[in-house]
């Protein structure tokens, strides 16, 4: 169980490491990489992946409503936790809700289960994104017009591998293994850019770090629990939720406080503290998913 860890976890935390060194002698345009990630490689993945009538989209509903509930539920369990420690909520909660689950959430399920898991990953990737890019920009900003989200690649991509996977059309299967190989890109230029954009944010706020980084993934697992049991979910995709309810505060919440200046500076603290954090809290929660959830065959 120890190697299957360490083999799940390493790649990940060596490809942000090389990302943070290449960062420290070199000044790469990380914003252009991610430009180019977002409208490019991460859209192809996302389609290909729902595309692929080899994957049942029918059979994750209950995944995809389990990941919703996640990261709302986060924002209403913590809300009275931030008013009682006198927080700003636009501040704390949104990093608390919206998690790693692009940069880090797809790398760490494909590495722990293999291919197989990329449709659970890709799944709770646009549930997550698409409340971040909602609710979320709604939250510091409740003038935001909704409709700009149908000018997102991510969310038109989806929307096409959606149509096309449940309309039954078939594509060539060189067409999806270009896309495919494209798309996988994104993964480890995910971890990349993770590792460059911690070299951006500094432990300014250390004690609201360090809270974040308890109770980011403990409020999803709190969650997680009664929705594995309530919607009946068990081998890889009760797997891929406990993951997912684990993963600590996304870079691109220190990213969407910049542009609103709602305290980046705190946002900074608990995305880079949290993902320090997850050093410890993943180890724990891959032991708990390979001894009890979804052994390894």
């Amino acid at each position: 169980m120890t190697a299957q860890i360490l083999a799940t976890l390493l790649p990940v935390f060596l490809i942000a490491g090389c990302g943070a060194l290449y960062g420290r002698f070199r000044t790469p345009d990380i914003r252009s990489l991610n430009t180019l990630n977002m409208e490019l490689f991460v859209p192809m993945l996302v389609f290909a992946v729902l595309a692929d009538r080899q994957a049942p989209l029918a059979d994750y509903t209950s995944l995809a409503l389990a990941g919703a509930v996640v990261v709302l539920g986060s924002g209403l369990v913590l809300w009275p936790v931030a008013k009682w420690l006198k927080l700003e909520t636009k501040t704390f909660l949104p990093p608390m809700m919206f998690n790693n689950s692009g940069n880090m959430g797809i790398p760490l399920l494909v590495l722990a289960f293999g291919e197989q898991a990329l449709p659970a990953a890709v799944v709770l990737f646009i549930i997550e994104m698409l409340l971040h890019f909602s609710v979320g920009l709604y939250m510091l900003s409740p003038h935001t017009p909704l409709w700009r989200l149908l000018r997102m690649p991510i969310v038109l991509a989806s929307l096409a591998g959606l149509a096309v996977n449940l309309g039954g059309v078939p594509l060539p299967g060189w067409f999806l293994e270009a896309l495919h190989m494209l798309g996988g890109v994104c993964i480890p230029l995910m971890l990349f850019a993770l590792g460059v954009r911690m070299l951006d944010i500094d432990f300014g706020d250390w004690r609201t770090g360090i809270l974040g980084a308890v109770l980011c993934p403990l409020s999803g697992l709190v969650l997680a629990v009664p929705l594995i049991w309530w919607l009946d979910l068990s081998g890889l995709q009760a797997a891929a939720l406990w993951v997912f309810a684990a993963l600590p505060p996304a870079v691109l919440n220190y990213l969407v406080a910049e542009q609103y200046r709602q305290e980046p500076h705190k946002v900074a603290s608990l995305v880079l503290i949290g993902n320090l954090g997850s050093l410890v809290v993943m180890p724990l929660v891959l032991a708990l998913i390979f001894t009890h959830v979804h052994p390894p065959a």
